[in-house]
């Protein structure tokens, strides 16, 4: 009967140094994306403090040790900005070796999109400056922010693209055209308009009213609304938008 090769004993009496796995920290950052009715901005703050001072940077911050990240997103923003009360969506981890100069930070990256007018960003803390900041603006940014925001904003466009956008940022009656220009900000594109009435009109989204603009120097508009029975069950179900 062939022999069994012994097994190695595991010398428990000296456990592994495991201190170095439990060294580095955690931060949270916010991608809070706002609509004016005519740009997409970011909320960018001006740093204050070393590392990174005077640079643009998305508003985060280490995550405490007895906090979750999603509380800490409220925190952060309320720390930094003065906004609260923001719903945010989880976009991705980013872990790079070297994305902070004083030690391993893993991040954990965050999006919004809002309507502007509802909210005015105050700095505070160590943030310098907090404003709405056009997407084709930004400068050169902290630490690996400028990846972080290229990965929200790529996210965001997939979204628009599988689920209706507008309910949270267009007044309550709006026109065809002003539903077009979002979707041509958030898309950075250029629709065909009877194409895209007819995308947007089969979806069946809309209700149209029997109102038409007021005060305007060009022939007045329709005004429309959302059905929102049927915007929910699209956010939930999805669509394929393309034209």
């Amino acid at each position: 009967m062939p022999s069994v090769p012994n097994k190695p004993v595991l010398d428990q009496t000296q456990p592994a140094d495991l201190s170095a796995y439990f060294s580095f920290g955690i931060s949270v950052d916010c991608v809070v994306f706002g609509y004016d009715g005519i740009d997409v901005k970011v909320l960018l703050i001006e740093r204050g403090t070393e590392p990174y001072w005077g640079y643009q940077a998305i508003p985060g911050d280490l995550v405490h040790p007895t906090e979750d990240p999603m509380t800490a997103t409220q925190r952060v923003l309320k720390d930094l900005t003065g906004l609260e009360n923001i719903y945010l969506e989880q976009l991705q981890t980013f872990a790079g070796v070297d994305r902070h100069p004083l030690g391993r930070v893993a991040t954990i990256a965050y999006f919004s999109l809002l309507k502007i007018g509802d909210y005015n960003p105050k700095p505070s803390s160590w943030a310098t400056n907090a404003q709405w900041t056009p997407i084709q603006d930004l400068s050169d940014m902290a630490f690996d922010h400028r990846e972080i925001f290229d990965a929200a904003l790529e996210r965001l466009q997939a979204r628009v693209r599988h689920k209706p956008i507008g309910f949270e940022l267009l007044p309550e009656e709006f026109t065809l055209a002003d539903l077009q220009r979002l979707y041509e900000t958030l898309l950075n594109t250029q629709f065909d308009k009877a194409n895209f009435r007819k995308k947007i009109l089969f979806m069946d989204l809309l209700i149209p009213l029997e109102k038409m603009q007021k005060a305007v120097r060009h022939r007045p508009a329709r005004l429309y609304q959302f059905d929102q029975k049927r915007y929910e069950v699209l956010s939930k179900r999805g669509f394929h938008f393309e034209l």
